[in-house]
């Protein structure tokens, strides 16, 4: 043995013959190789592209807003959205500041343009603005210098010069009310991001055209040399929340509230796309586990004489590692590749937000971060070498003698198939779905519904096992199989080699269940949305000015003559104001509105029961984001920043409102009044008189005075636009469950292809005993309509359970909202039976090219 032993002792034939067994299996088997390379590249490039996509919109979205700021020290903002400027003199001559800037921020509609949103209009002193934000002053054209003055001159950034498609010189309308302001653009914002969308005018302009006079949105404070930041941040907080409670927040631009304020705002939307974009790397990883444990069967023998031959175990360990690391090394390089070429295209065609709306007017760039590129390249690498470490493990394991011997590949399913470890991963994961989020996401939920991913699949060998022998017994006791032989053969099969079987139906359970689990939760939600949206648009007519932003509204005059109309019965005003409750929390919406207090479940859609309200206490009602975000419960007392003041509401009960993951909050409008003397409505809900239509209650509207202005639909148009933004929001979404659907396609192909082949001896035996090369056709075909069939079974068993941590889990925990569960079976048939057909379809390739080599040379490594 000396002799023999000796030559593979020597480092060069060690690394020769590596380089022989890993290039030869890579020759005699490509398509496995390239499936498995596949879903690697695939779940790397996916989950990169996506992190560049998050990262790139999420730092020009805060660059964009501290651009806004300039250089100032100190910010002092409402919490609502606009303050009396009466504070700005106390500021301006405080000890240590030398510029206080004040700034009006306004979203002012445009007339005529329903798409795009509002414009971001920032009205500045440009003799205070120019020591502090120097870049959002207008250049205005040669000759004109007082234009920044001018009272109907606006500045716009080059990407609002674009979208409004006007130019220097021309006009721009405004909506301002019911009516329209027309301003000049007196020249551009050279200074401002591109993609960002923003308007300056003068401050003095800017209150009286929009009637805001007197008001302000924040003061950013330039400090005197030597003034420490922080300390003074921390003694005028102290100073005017002592003077005026609860009226003003004192920050830093940029500062960790900010900060927060920003990232909350998309957090869990990045955060599950992410991690949906990594369900493909999960199915690649199961791939390269099939991928070698098969090959590991296949070769059994070859492996048991390169041990007689010298080799020693580490040696075959390693080898098995590197076949697995050279799988997971050029996935992982593609995927980096890939992931940046997608990522330049989708910021180039679809924005930074992917068609969720969350970064909206900036226009980020693709930048290569090496340390993501190590973070997801060393990720896919080691998913593969965790695919291919059981299989290493057996085969550095096995005893020569035994390997050898023809017939023991079952041992090494076997010995893979473990039954404690995946009852331990089902129990942990039933026991981690109890546990609460952490730093606001569920990860305790995703973990769980891996642990249930890897548990179902270790415990497969098992089931197929328990299923199979189940059935085999049935059949053999009746009489139609002592005359099909081929059904009795298929069974045995199936009922003896439960190891191998449980490897390919881990293929099928693992992209179907995850396929079923993301669709039952999208589903779920899209039902969820269209049920809500049914129960609150109870009104025939909905009418609102048709240009959105915060300059839009409806006044008490134009309100009577609404009401007025013969052809309305009743009509429900609404006004919405935005509110600060946390400085590190994006704002949340205040509806006021009428509110039948004897059913409030006639006026909202109640999650739960709601509470009377003691006497003398003014009621609202939380939605489920915001009293998850506040930790607000039924009963407990909450203060909202109103009129200038803090004022105690008591929480009467939670409502479901899909529309703010922010948070929004209803309360009664005349109570509302009552507080701000605030008369103007943003909308108005409509019913129809008796014997009037909807056709002509929205032909009057528009004859009014002011219909121009409005924007009237109905229920079912604004339900169809809602459901439309719903499927814009989840295109991605749908994409990766595409892309999930088509990875199993592959997965199952890949495993059933690479079984066929591996039993070309057992076909070889089976000719030789007189099965026909037919028989054998039908039974591939059966054994993988039945594998297939049982692993879409326990898939959909598995999916389900998934799903029920997706919906009841994950997505609460994610976006603090709840919704019912909704199974969409026409898609879950749609892709069981195409997995069907691949498998059978498969199978049947396969057997043929198994069975070209004929049946002599098929069983000559028995001889």
């Amino acid at each position: 043995m000396p002799e023999l032993s000796a030559p593979l002792a020597s480092p060069a034939t060690t690394r020769l013959l590596s380089r022989w067994l890993l290039l030869g299996e890579w020759r005699f088997h490509p398509v496995r190789a390239f499936v498995a390379i596949l879903a690697i590249a695939i779940g790397v490039s996916l989950g990169f592209a996506i992190h560049l996509i998050n990262a790139a919109a999420f730092n020009e979205f805060s660059t964009a807003v501290k651009s806004l700021s300039g250089q100032a020290d100190v910010q002092v903002a409402g919490r609502e959205a606009l303050f009396d400027e009466a504070i700005y003199p106390q500021l301006a001559q405080r000890d240590g500041v030398a510029v206080a800037s004040p700034v009006l921020e306004l979203q002012a509609g445009v007339a005529g343009k329903k798409d795009g949103g509002p414009l971001h209009i920032l009205a500045l002193d440009v003799f205070r603005a120019g020591f502090i934000s120097p870049d959002l002053i207008g250049a205005p054209a040669e000759g004109q210098p007082f234009d920044t003055l001018a009272d109907d001159a606006v500045f716009l950034s080059p990407a609002a010069l674009r979208w409004l498609a006007v130019a220097e010189g021309g006009q721009v309308a405004l909506q301002s009310g019911t009516g329209t302001v027309s301003l000049r653009v007196a020249g551009s914002l050279q200074g401002a991001r591109a993609g960002q969308r923003i308007a300056v005018m003068d401050i003095g302009a800017a209150q009286w055209r929009f009637n805001k006079l007197g008001k302000l949105s924040r003061i950013d404070l330039k400090l005197r040399q030597g003034v420490n930041r922080d300390a003074f941040q921390a003694d005028l907080a102290r100073t005017l929340e002592a003077q005026y409670p609860g009226r003003f927040q004192v920050g830093q631009p940029n500062d960790e509230n900010q900060n927060s304020r920003n990232n909350n705002l998309s957090r869990a939307y990045r955060v599950n796309l992410t991690v949906l974009a990594l369900v493909a790397l999960f199915t690649g990883a199961f791939l390269v586990f099939s991928t070698q444990a098969l090959s590991v069967i296949r070769r059994r023998g070859q492996f048991a004489l390169l041990r007689v031959l010298g080799m020693e175990r580490g040696q075959l360990l390693r080898q098995v590692l590197l076949e697995g690391a050279s799988l997971g090394v050029v996935g992982a390089a593609l995927g980096i590749a890939g992931g940046y070429a997608m990522a330049a295209v989708a910021l180039r065609f679809f924005g930074g937000d992917l068609g969720a709306g969350y970064f909206a007017g900036v226009q980020p760039q693709v930048q290569f971060t090496p340390v993501a590129a190590f973070v997801y390249f060393a990720l896919g690498l080691g998913v593969a070498l965790l695919g291919c470490a059981a299989p290493a493990l057996e085969a550095a394991r096995a005893a020569p003698a035994i390997a050898l011997k023809s017939g023991s590949e079952e041992v090494v399913t076997t010995r893979l198939a473990k039954t404690w470890p995946a009852l331990a991963c089902l129990l942990l994961a039933g026991a981690l779905t109890f546990l609460p989020p952490v730093f606001e996401l569920p990860l305790f939920g995703y973990l769980s519904i891996a642990l249930l991913l890897i548990g179902a699949i270790a415990l497969m060998p098992q089931l197929a096992a328990v299923v199979f022998r189940f059935l085999q017994r049935t059949w053999l006791r009746t009489e139609t199989s002592k005359h099909a032989p081929v059904r009795s053969l298929t069974l045995a099969r199936l009922a003896n080699a439960s190891g191998q079987a449980g490897i390919a139906l881990g293929g099928v359970l693992s992209s179907f269940s995850l396929m079923v689990a993301m669709a039952i939760m999208v589903s779920s939600f899209r039902v969820s949305v269209d049920d809500w949206l049914l129960q609150i648009l109870p009104a025939d007519v909905y009418a609102r000015t048709a240009a959105s932003g915060g300059t839009a509204g409806l006044n008490p005059r134009e309100q009577a003559s609404i009401t007025a109309l013969p052809e309305v019965a009743r009509v429900d005003f609404q006004r919405v104001r935005s509110l600060s409750l946390a400085p590190d929390r994006p704002n949340v919406a205040l509806l006021a509105r009428p509110i039948n207090l004897q059913d409030p479940g006639k006026s909202m859609v109640l999650v739960g029961d709601t509470l009377p309200v003691p006497a003398s206490s003014r009621p609202v009602w939380l939605s489920e984001a915001a009293a998850d975000l506040y930790n607000v419960n039924p009963g407990q007392q909450i203060a909202l920043p109103l009129a200038g003041g803090l004022h105690r509401f008591f929480v009467a009960g939670i409502w479901r409102d899909y529309a703010r993951s922010s948070g929004a909050i209803q309360m009664p409008l005349d109570d509302y009044r009552a507080l701000t003397r605030d008369n103007d409505v943003s909308d108005a809900a409509l019913w129809l008189a008796k014997d009037a239509t909807g056709d002509a209650l929205q032909q009057r509207l528009k004859a009014l005075p002011f219909g121009a202005s409005l924007e009237v639909s109905n229920p079912s148009a604004i339900r169809a636009l809602s459901l439309q933004i719903f499927d814009r929001s989840f295109a991605v979404t749908y994409l990766l469950e595409a892309i999930a659907i088509v990875i199993g396609l592959f997965g199952v192909a890949a495993t059933f292809s690479a079984q066929t082949l591996a039993r070309a001896r057992e076909f070889g035996m089976l000719r030789h005993v007189g099965v026909t090369r037919g028989q054998i056709l039908s039974i591939l075909a059966l054994e993988g309509g039945a594998l297939t069939a049982l692993g879409i079974a326990t898939g959909f068993v598995l999916g389900l359970l998934i799903s029920f941590v997706l919906v009841f889990i994950v997505n609460p925990q994610s976006f603090h909202w709840t919704m019912q569960l909704h199974l969409p079976w026409p898609l879950i048939a749609t892709v069981a039976g195409a997995l069907l057909t691949a498998a059978a379809a498969t199978a049947l390739i396969a057997g043929r090219q198994a069975l070209s080599a004929g049946p002599i040379r098929a069983v000559r490594e028995d001889w």
